[in-house]
This record gives C-alpha cells, sequence and structure tokens, in this order.
C-alpha cells in the first residue's frame, strides 16, 4: 500500500504597511491580539506615515491575517490601503509591539474624537469600579483623539495627555495586551488622570465631586454654567426654564437663533422630540452630533430654546463629564462658548474673559485642547440626513479626491473652513465660525498652521474664492505671496458645486448643478445666489446656463437684516402698493417704496426673504436665513395651499426663471400665511425643476447636483427632487459637507487640482463665459 507524505508547511514572513485611520484607535492591540489567536510572530509599530507589522508563520495563517486584520478591525479604524510583501524569514518568537518612530513619507491621518462608549458608561456607573464616576474616562474605542493631538505619530508624549504620567495600575493596563485600554493615548484614571475645578467669583475654588456638585446647583437655581469640553467651551442652562434660557439669550446677544439640547440618553431624546428609527443612530454614534428633530407636542422643553420654530437641535451627552453634570437633570441647553458672532472659546484664560460675562461660574479640568473643534450639526430627512455643521466626530476624516499637488483652499467668510489636499486625499477643518470676527480671522490661521504641520507640507497651489472682499481672499492672496505659491480665484457657485461633485468622485464628469444660496460673487461682478451652471468635463470650469430673474438688492448687508425693505423694492419695481407690508417704518417707505437703481441679485436666499416680508413671517432678522428658515416651518406646519402662477422660463442666450409674478400672487391672495407658505415653496420646486429639464435639453446633460444653503431647507428638496427624478434626471445631494459655505474650500480645493492637472490654465477667472472659474 502506497502512503502519502502531507506537503510541509510553507512559512512566510510579510511586511505589512496598513495606511489610513489606524491610530489611536485600537489597532496595534487589534493586532497583537489576532496575531496571538493564529499562533503567528512578528512585530508592529507605529511610523508617522502608517502602521508597520512584520508577520511571519504558516502561509494560510498569514493570509488569513491580512484578511482579518481589515475585516474585524476596531469599530474607530478606516483602512485606506494595505500593502503586503514578503521578506525574509528570521524565526521569530512572540509578537512585539515595538516603540514608535518619525518614519517616513506620508504623515498617516489623526482620528476623530468619539463618543463615550457602552463600555465605558457602565465603568463610569459602577461602584466597585476603580473609574467609578472618573469624568475623563476612556478606552481605545472612545474620547478625545484630534483635539488632543499635537503631532504624529499619535502616542501619548504627542498628545495634551502627555503631562499627566500613567499611574502603576493604569501602565499595567497600557501595557496589557488583553485588556481593552492596552495602548489606549488617553487613558487615566482619579490618580493620574486631569482633574475638575469649579471657578466662581468671589468663591473659594473647588475640586473634584465638589466642583460638580456646585456647577449642577448653579443649574438647578436657574443659572448659566460654561462648561470645558472636549474640543471648547459649552453654556449651559435648564432648558425647562424659560427665565433662564431668556437670560442666556440676553447675554450671549443671541435674540432668536435656536438653542441645542444635551439629553442624557436616547430614551430621553424621545421624550423631547420625535425621533425615527433610523434617527437613533445618529444620537447614539461615535460622531454624536446635534440632529435637527421635529419636537415632541407637549414636552417640558420652553418655547424660548427655538422660538417660532417646530425642530429642536437634540445632542445626546457624547462625555464621560456631560454624563455626569446631567445625571438628574433634565434637558440641558447646550449652546457653543461664544458670544454671538465670535468663535468658540476653547483657551482657559480666553474663555474666562469672553464668557465671564455670561456665565455664572466655570466647570473647567486641566487637560489642554490642542485643536479646538465644535459641535457638528445634521439636520434629520427620511431620505438622507443634511450635515449643516462638520466639525467634531467628522473632521478631519479626509474625503477622496484625486492624487495632485499639495493644495490650500481658503473657504468662504461665512461659516468658514479651510481644507488641504495630499495624496489623494482632502482634509477639511472643523467648522471655523465667520471671518468678519477678528478671533475667528486668527482661528483661521491656526488651523491652516495646525494642518500644515500635521502633515508636514507646503502648498503648490493656493484656492479662494472669487470676491474681491472677501477676507479669505485678502488673508489667501497674502498668504500665497508669502509662500511664492500660485494663487487661483474659483466663483462661489462653481466651488459649490464643484464640492457636490467631489463628494459622488463625479468631478471628471460633466454634469448640472441648482446652486441656492445667499450671495455670491458672480462672474460679472453682479450678486448671483440661484444659479443653474454646467460643469465642464475636468471640473475646472463651470458655465451659467440659467439663473433666478434678478431682483433689487437695496442696502446691501442692511438690506438682507431687514427683508421687509428688499419686499418693498421688489414691490415698488412691480408697480404694486406697499401699504400691506408689515414693520416697513414711514422712512423706509418713502426710500424703499419708489422705484430706485438699485443693485441686483439672482439670489434664491433673498427671495425668500421677500416671500417672508410679503407674509408678515420674518420682516427683520437677527441671524442668518432666520427669514427664511420660519417661512419653511410655517409652510410645513400648514400644509398644502394655493397654486400659484405656473412657472415662466424665458428662453434667451440664458434660462431666466420668472419668479416676480408669484410675489404678485401673494399679495393678492387671500388665505393663511402657511397655506401661502407652502405655495411659494411648490412654485418655487415646480420653477426649478423647470429651468433644470431646460438646461438638461440644451446641455444633453442628464445628472444634476442640488448644492448651496437653500438646500438646508427639507421642504424644498422633498418637492423639487421627485420632480427631477419623473423627468429622467439622476438626482446628487450632499452627504459628506454641508451643502452651505462650509463646503466651499472642498470645492474650491478639487478645482484648484484640476487647475493642477491642466498646463493651459488660466491664473484668474475667465468672465461669464467661464462660468465659474
Amino acid at each position: 500500500m502506497t502512503q502519502t507524505t502531507a506537503p510541509a508547511t510553507v512559512i512566510v514572513r510579510n511586511r505589512l504597511a496598513i495606511r489610513g485611520v489606524v491610530q489611536g484607535v485600537g489597532f496595534r492591540p487589534h493586532l497583537s491580539r489576532l496575531a496571538v489567536e493564529l499562533g503567528l510572530t512578528g512585530t508592529c509599530h507605529n511610523d508617522a506615515s502608517c502602521v508597520i507589522a512584520e508577520v511571519e508563520g504558516p502561509e494560510s495563517d498569514v493570509i488569513d491575517f491580512e484578511r482579518r486584520l481589515v475585516a474585524e478591525a476596531p469599530p474607530l479604524a478606516r483602512i485606506t490601503s494595505l500593502h503586503s510583501a514578503p521578506v525574509a524569514v528570521i524565526g521569530s518568537v512572540g509578537f512585539v509591539i515595538e516603540p514608535s518612530d518619525q518614519g517616513t513619507g506620508a504623515r498617516t491621518m489623526v482620528p476623530p474624537d468619539a463618543a463615550i462608549c457602552e463600555d465605558c458608561l457602565r465603568e463610569l456607573r459602577d461602584p466597585t469600579d476603580r473609574r467609578y464616576r472618573h469624568p475623563f474616562i476612556t478606552c481605545t474605542h472612545c474620547g478625545p483623539r484630534f483635539t488632543i493631538a499635537e503631532d504624529l505619530p499619535y502616542d501619548r508624549p504627542s498628545t495634551t495627555m502627555a503631562g499627566f504620567p500613567l499611574c502603576p495600575e493604569c501602565a499595567e493596563e497600557y501595557a496589557n495586551p488583553q485588556d481593552r485600554r492596552f495602548h489606549a493615548q488617553p487613558i487615566s484614571c482619579h490618580a493620574c488622570g486631569p482633574q475638575l475645578s469649579w471657578i466662581q467669583p468671589q468663591r473659594p475654588e473647588t475640586k473634584g465631586e465638589e466642583a460638580l456638585a456646585a456647577a449642577r446647583r448653579v443649574l438647578e437655581e436657574d443659572g448659566i454654567v460654561a462648561v470645558k469640553g472636549v474640543g471648547g467651551y459649552h453654556l449651559f442652562c435648564l432648558a425647562t426654564s424659560s427665565a433662564a434660557v431668556r437670560r442666556l439669550r440676553e447675554l450671549k446677544h443671541r435674540p432668536h437663533q435656536p438653542f441645542a439640547l444635551m439629553v442624557s440618553s436616547l430614551e430621553e431624546a424621545h421624550t423631547v422630540a420625535v425621533v425615527p428609527p433610523a434617527a437613533e443612530q445618529l444620537l447614539t454614534g461615535t460622531e454624536r452630533p446635534i440632529v435637527l428633530l421635529k419636537r415632541t407636542p407637549g414636552s417640558s422643553i420652553v418655547d424660548e430654546v427655538a422660538p417660532a420654530l417646530d425642530e429642536l437641535g437634540v445632542m445626546v451627552a457624547y462625555t464621560p463629564l456631560h454624563h455626569l453634570l446631567l445625571e438628574g437633570l433634565p434637558p440641558l441647553v447646550a449652546t457653543s462658548g461664544n458670544a454671538a458672532g465670535e468663535p468658540l472659546a476653547w483657551r482657559d484664560q480666553d474663555a474666562v474673559e469672553r464668557l465671564g460675562a455670561i456665565a455664572d461660574g466655570f466647570l473647567v479640568h486641566d487637560r489642554p485642547i490642542a485643536v479646538p473643534c465644535d459641535d457638528s450639526v445634521v439636520r434629520w430627512r427620511e431620505h438622507g440626513p443634511i450635515l449643516i455643521r462638520r466639525s467634531r466626530g467628522y473632521a478631519p476624516l479626509p474625503i477622496q479626491v484625486p492624487n495632485g499637488p499639495v493644495v490650500l483652499a481658503a473657504g468662504a467668510d461665512l461659516k468658514n473652513t479651510v481644507t488641504l489636499t495630499r495624496d489623494g486625499q482632502a482634509w477639511t477643518s472643523g467648522h471655523l465660525g465667520d471671518l468678519g470676527d477678528l478671533a475667528a480671522r486668527r482661528g483661521q490661521e491656526a488651523a491652516v498652521s495646525q494642518m500644515l504641520r500635521f502633515h508636514q507640507v507646503a502648498p503648490a497651489l493656493v484656492v479662494a474664492d472669487l470676491h474681491p472682499g472677501y477676507v479669505s481672499r485678502q488673508w489667501a492672496t497674502k498668504f500665497a505671496e508669502d509662500l511664492g505659491a500660485p494663487l487661483h480665484l474659483v466663483q462661489h457657485h462653481h466651488a459649490h458645486l464643484a464640492a457636490l461633485a467631489t463628494e459622488h468622485e463625479r468631478l471628471g464628469q460633466p454634469m448640472l448643478g441648482l446652486v441656492l444660496d445667499g450671495t455670491g460673487y458672480g462672474c460679472d461682478a453682479q450678486v448671483w445666489g440661484g444659479e443653474l451652471l454646467a460643469l465642464e468635463e475636468t471640473g475646472r470650469s463651470a458655465r451659467r446656463i440659467g439663473h433666478l430673474a434678478e431682483l433689487p438688492l437695496p442696502g446691501g448687508d442692511s438690506g438682507v437684516r431687514n427683508p421687509v425693505r428688499l419686499a418693498a423694492a421688489a414691490l415698488a419695481e412691480l408697480g404694486a402698493p406697499i401699504t400691506g407690508l408689515a414693520d416697513l417704518n414711514a422712512a423706509e417707505a418713502t426710500l424703499f417704496g419708489a422705484p430706485g437703481l438699485w443693485p441686483r441679485t439672482s439670489s434664491a436666499g433673498r427671495l425668500f426673504d421677500v416671500v417672508s416680508a410679503l407674509l408678515g413671517v420674518r420682516p427683520r432678522v437677527s441671524y442668518e436665513a432666520q427669514a427664511a428658515v420660519e417661512l419653511e416651518a410655517l409652510a410645513t406646519r400648514a400644509g398644502a395651499g394655493p397654486l400659484l402662477t405656473e412657472p415662466q422660463l424665458s428662453t434667451g442666450e440664458e434660462l431666466v426663471l420668472q419668479t416676480q409674478p408669484w410675489l404678485t400672487d401673494l399679495m393678492g391672495l387671500e388665505d393663511d400665511p402657511g397655506r401661502l407658505a407652502y405655495a411659494f415653496h411648490n412654485a418655487l420646486a415646480d420653477g426649478l425643476a423647470r429651468l433644470a429639464v431646460a438646461g438638461a435639453a440644451r446641455t444633453g446633460l442628464d445628472t444634476v447636483g442640488l448644492s448651496g444653503g437653500v438646500f438646508a431647507n427639507v421642504l424644498l428638496l422633498d418637492l423639487l427632487t421627485p420632480r427631477l427624478t419623473a423627468a429622467g434626471l439622476e438626482v446628487l445631494t450632499h452627504q459628506l459637507v454641508p451643502p452651505g459655505d462650509g463646503g466651499i474650500s472642498l470645492g474650491q480645493a478639487a478645482i484648484g487640482l484640476a487647475v493642477a492637472a491642466s498646463t493651459t490654465a488660466p491664473a484668474s477667472p475667465a468672465g461669464p463665459a467661464q462660468g465659474g472659474e
């Protein structure tokens, strides 16, 4: 009988380079545990560009290791590439996590901050656990990351936890491959971690539990407390107290803009808002943004939290400190630590100086914040949520772009962000605020400096908005001059559309775009804002196909703050009486109630302002887009109204959607303002659909993107999208960056890459025919 011999086991050793979000997320412990389970030997370590591992053992087990390191990666990890190459077998013993080194090549990604995980939350509440009620409990699956990172590779000495040496017990956990805190950089305990302090004028400073108790007492007494979080300061007060909320509004100089809420749990979120099952993941995921949801009728939240609106911004507590603070309290207002128009306070002394006139006391800690990061805001929509502000939890995760040189984009002046590209990835900063404020401008400079330091690159091209008066353009001009790099200028609405195309990896494909916002400097030096653009194949230029009919824009920014003046000028131009306009004073009636040589604008945002004033909804505003936001809320509440005049298109060289007949209709109809508000939304959706369909017929394009801040309007989106799809058009909406100005810098950066890829790119805008550069 012939005997067969089993094939000899082939031993191999592979060297792996793993790139992506693989530092600060428990990735090396993951590799170690997997290697031990499979009986493999080798090493792994961080460098500034990736995780490097060498794995030795039977070939089939090494292949299984490579498959499972991706398939079973830690929850916060995001692997963008895995390169494996054979090296010489050395007969190693065990699997060792080696010290990090700086390495060479492209720098790796810094993970975003992550909300407290369920395991840490259980320990926080367990009296038998040594971290019971530790305000800074964390592990490899949760806690601060981006906001404590000072450099790469992401190790404790490169974070703001470097000043907190580990106690023996924490050090043992940190070194134990079987522990959940194995190589978790932010870990600490009561003995070795950051400490809470309570600071209140004319009272002694207290620490720890006494500090927490003092803050809770002030809140219970209708006071206002400034709390230092992971990325900056919040201002807290009871959301169930009209007196507390009114006082916060007065001191913060924010008379109407809605405040966000913080609740202790998903269960409590259900008591204040209508939470669809699919929205629960947003509220409880690692990103933990503020989610705009329908208010629950009859809840304990006072009307002053979100005046005139039916939505509440709800955020579930995302740090252990928040959970301890909220314990046993009703929902709290949790608004950014700033006065109206200012950037977020995040440095301790600056916070005391700027918030001292608002807060009754400060609950602080001694862990420094390396990178400020405001809360993210998401608006819930059944067809997919809309990012309103992309910041904590999302930044600095990159977005894929074409390979090319390093490009720095300066963004817009409102809702500013900056974007840096490198090696086929675009890093967009968190929300930096409005650059009209000096502190915000300094914040933008700091964000750029931090980005360049992290990535250790110098931009080969700087991109800015076409508007000659933009602060961001002026800054970018000087920055480019100092750097010796070229500056490229991009038209505002072209950048909006390019950001959307980039999200969907379609910048290299021609498409139409309806881009609707408040104002943007047009290629003809006029004020644009209701545009139908055709994005050409490379994305580096866009042609204006059509737009909304122009309306008068009297008074510039003053007119924007007073929609009733815009309405008076629009009616005067139509020859209609202005006597029905609410809150129009005699001086304004004289000045704006007769035709004048006002600047003109195609802005959809200004059209909303006019309609809001015509219907008496919001003749004057105290925050951006207030008139449009309240008009949408009123329309949604009321439901379907009468039909307005059928949309009319002028079909000259450019398509023009005539909007003036609707203004005449709204002034002449006797009906409920809410039903009329809905009628306007419905007519606008119908008109925009006809505009896009006509543009598609002219260009032969069958994809239309919807971008610009107006598309944060869920009612308009839900009325427009089915009309477009019924006409056979593919519709793209934003998923990764906001449709408003917070996404502008991504579009600018992507256009910059397209320009750099062309040897014949113009150095400056080519005028209206080019429509977007």
